[in-house]
């Protein structure tokens, strides 16, 4: 009698049909893709405001170790976070180290703070001058294999002490470096972090990279799709 019971709410439950569901209003589906959306944006902005950024190198003041149409992707983890498209950020705890390649906000109001990158070479509180083109720290010659160029007899610059919580900044291609020599020191406040990779490299001219070039810089990614040998394969996935 018990088995027959059962038996008889098996089959019943085998025999109940699925209840059709309601078909998705158009604003259900609207809001949905306004939800994707939103997380989508959100995780850009967390990532591009505290994680990583990518950099395009529109000059050769730090050749031979990155190079003009080399692509970079930038730590900022630990060193700044802020909100991409605006200018507020927070410097964070991580301290650049003596001979790091850095990118930062240069000291340049009237050229509305550009975006550098060259290598530390003074830290706070280093007595820092340059002897016939070499760089001395505290009195001892700074040994630097790195550099494009030989060292100028002719530059000569005195003995100057770095200020608490900034940097001297110089460029690997010396003689054609825009960096702390002429427009002086740089803020903490104005790291925005580490080069760690060099996911593309494009041999193209320097403009294409400058700011404000997108046509120019659309058909040099269209160029290197069809001829191959533009991109220096090579550089691809140097890491620093």
């Amino acid at each position: 009698m018990r088995a027959n019971v059962g038996e008889a709410v098996l089959v019943d439950k085998a025999n109940e049909k699925p209840q059709a569901q309601a078909p998705a209003k158009p604003g259900d589906r609207v809001w949905r893709e306004v939800i994707s959306w939103f997380w989508v944006i959100l995780a850009f902005l967390v990532i591009e405001g505290t994680m990583v950024q990518a950099r395009v190198i529109p000059s050769g003041s730090m050749e031979r170790t990155v190079l003009i149409g080399d692509h970079l992707i930038v730590s900022r983890f630990g060193y700044d976070m802020g909100i991409p498209f605006t200018d507020w950020h927070v410097p964070l705890w991580r301290k650049p180290q003596r001979q790091q390649i850095i990118v930062f906000r240069a000291p340049l109001p009237q050229q509305g703070y550009p975006d550098f990158i060259k290598r530390v070479i003074g830290l706070p509180g280093d007595t820092l001058e340059v002897r016939h083109g070499v760089v001395f720290i505290n009195g001892k010659e700074l040994n630097e294999p790195y550099r494009e160029d030989r060292p100028n007899p002719l530059e000569n610059r005195a003995a100057i002490k770095i200020p608490a919580d900034e940097y001297f900044m110089m460029g690997d291609n010396r003689e054609n470096s825009y960096d702390s020599r002429f427009w002086g020191f740089v803020p903490r406040a104005n790291i925005i972090g580490t080069p760690v990779v060099i996911y593309m490299s494009i041999d193209a001219p320097e403009e294409v990279w400058e700011p404000g070039h997108v046509g120019d810089r659309f058909a040099t990614y269209l160029n290197a799709l069809i001829h191959p040998h533009e991109v220096r394969w090579k550089r691809l996935f140097h890491t620093f």
